[in-house]
């Protein structure tokens, strides 16, 4: 299949805001794939390559060579291609992969060369969400969605999904089990700005399981016998780097197990480290031994999948909730309260805050675990930071955004001159999540105006008048900004015109918020 049908899909997809035509176009695209293109298909019209990590950068994007003037290339070599790139290793291999990336533009043509750039800076944004997808996933198949979602609660991938259902239609689907060793897709939740709004998203009566929302690092950890695999939420395997969670898995009294849990550092005290610490350290993978005497984590289990053979994903909740606590040593679970009580649930959200977690998540008693989906059964609530800050810059986007200016470079106020002149802005990060179509439509206008000296095709530097409200999860250190401290998890709320620039939070309150 050539990469022009998926590039003119994708496309498509994003000139839409119809969810049906979404999931018509894409099904059109996927039923015509090959048995061995349809993974394929489905990873690129997700927003994701099948390497994940290519080590390429924005730089080597920014100065696409001039489109080829005819399609020629088809999907499987640009998977080769980029599998090529992405094993590049060793001194020169950063200018290897940008000829080879340049190389790959220049055999793409103007639709190919967005999907392509979308593609290796992870920011293909054309509204093909994940419920999209696999409903897509089921009208090529000629199945039904829920038969797709059953597969891929015990697969843990759609692309595998799609592929199965490609070669041996429903049969195919069938053939999936859950096998303890292969990470299933993780259930997911919504999100609410409260615990009554979270019991009233349940929409159920009775009690629902209120549990702390720690800030770590999410893990699925499987034991078979005395083989204990522990896996990212994405399906990377952690094991050889997680020896510490290996040990606690192995001290629980099940032999076979699939469970859902967090894995974070504690401090002395019994408080979270900051997420960053516990992000490094779940990212290193040299002097690991080094590593778990400097930052042991902690394993903290809220699901059970398996447990000693019996298979409990279609299970309800309580079932799950109930088995686990037989199972597990109370002090690696995490706490949660099941009542249908607001105010003693608000009691225990209050207490997991006063200890430093981030919130609570809210989960309906009845409810099924339903891997790779963001439903309604779990809905997690975190108090959100508010900050007002300042626009240094703005960088054209693409794809849906292509023409518009999107993603925005934020700062803090330094009325002082800590990290630079007097008066100046101190940058904390980008983002380019909350925004509407029609903000992106004024913030177009309104920064072209603030267009400030020599820009170049990408990033457009403004005056730093405009003030922004972002809502954000919390801060980390960072050696990246002049400032120390990088923004979490920004989003924009609002732009203030009531306010000057001079008004805005300044880099202090911003530090202060690593506590």
């Amino acid at each position: 299949m050539l990469l022009a049908l998926v590039a003119a899909a994708s496309d498509a997809v994003g000139a839409t805001p119809s969810r049906t035509a979404k999931i018509e176009l894409i099904a059109a695209v996927i039923a015509d794939a090959g048995p061995d293109e349809v993974g394929l298909v489905v990873r690129y019209l997700s927003g994701e390559l099948r390497q994940r990590r290519t080590g390429v950068g924005w730089a080597a994007l920014r100065d696409s060579p001039v489109a080829a003037p005819a399609a020629t290339l088809s999907i499987g070599e640009v998977d080769a291609a980029i599998e090529h790139v992405a094993g590049l290793r060793g001194r020169g291999s950063t200018a290897e992969r940008r000829r080879q990336v340049v190389s790959l533009m220049a055999a793409a043509t103007e639709p190919e060369q967005r999907l392509l750039a979308g593609l290796i800076s992870g920011e293909l944004r054309q509204g093909a969400a994940a419920g999209v997808m696999t409903e897509a996933v089921a009208v090529a198949g000629g199945v039904s969605a829920s038969d797709v979602r059953a597969a891929l609660t015990l697969s843990g991938s759609l692309p595998l999904v799609a592929s199965a259902l490609r070669r041996g239609g429903r049969a195919g689907l069938d053939a999936f089990r859950l096998q303890v060793g292969t990470p299933l897709a993780p259930m997911l939740a919504q999100s609410a700005s409260s615990v009554a709004q979270a019991f009233d998203r349940l929409g159920e009566a009775g009690p629902a399981g209120v549990e702390w929302k720690l800030d770590g690092i999410r893990v699925q950890l499987h034991r078979d016998g005395d083989e204990v695999a522990v896996f990212s939420r994405s399906g990377d395997n952690l094991t050889a780097r997680l020896p510490d969670v290996v040990e606690q898995v192995r001290g629980f009294g099940s032999r076979s197990l699939v469970l859902d849990a967090e894995a974070l550092v504690l401090r002395p005290d019994g408080r979270p480290a900051p997420f960053q610490v516990t992000g490094s350290r779940v990212g290193r993978s040299v002097d690991v031994a080094t590593a778990v005497l400097e930052a042991p984590l902690t394993l903290s289990v809220f699901d059970a999948l398996h447990l000693d053979g019996d298979d409990l994903v279609g299970e309800p909740a309580t079932t799950r909730w109930d088995r686990l606590a037989a199972a597990i040593p109370s002090g690696a679970q995490i706490p949660r309260l099941v009542t249908d009580d607001l105010r003693a649930a608000d009691g225990f959200v209050a207490d997991a805050l006063a200890l430093g977690h981030e919130g609570a998540v809210v989960k309906a008693a009845a409810a099924t675990y339903s891997a790779g989906r963001r439903g309604a059964s779990w809905v997690k609530v975190k108090p959100r930071i508010v900050l007002d800050l300042v626009v240094l810059a703005a960088e054209w986007g693409h794809g849906r955004r292509a023409g518009r200016l999107s993603n925005i470079h934020l700062g803090a106020h330094d009325p002082t001159g800590e990290h630079g002149p007097p008066g100046g802005f101190v940058m904390l990060g980008k983002t380019f999540k909350g925004m509407t179509d029609a903000m992106l439509t004024w913030q177009t206008d309104r920064f072209t105006h603030l267009a400030d000296g020599p820009t170049d095709d990408w990033v457009v530097r403004l005056r730093p008048e405009q003030v922004v409200e972002v809502a954000i999860d919390g801060v980390q250190s960072s050696q990246r900004y002049p400032g120390g401290v990088a923004l979490r998890f920004a989003r924009v709320l609002r732009y203030r015109d009531d306010k000057v620039s001079t008004e805005a939070d300044t880099i202090s309150r911003v530090r202060a918020l690593l506590g």
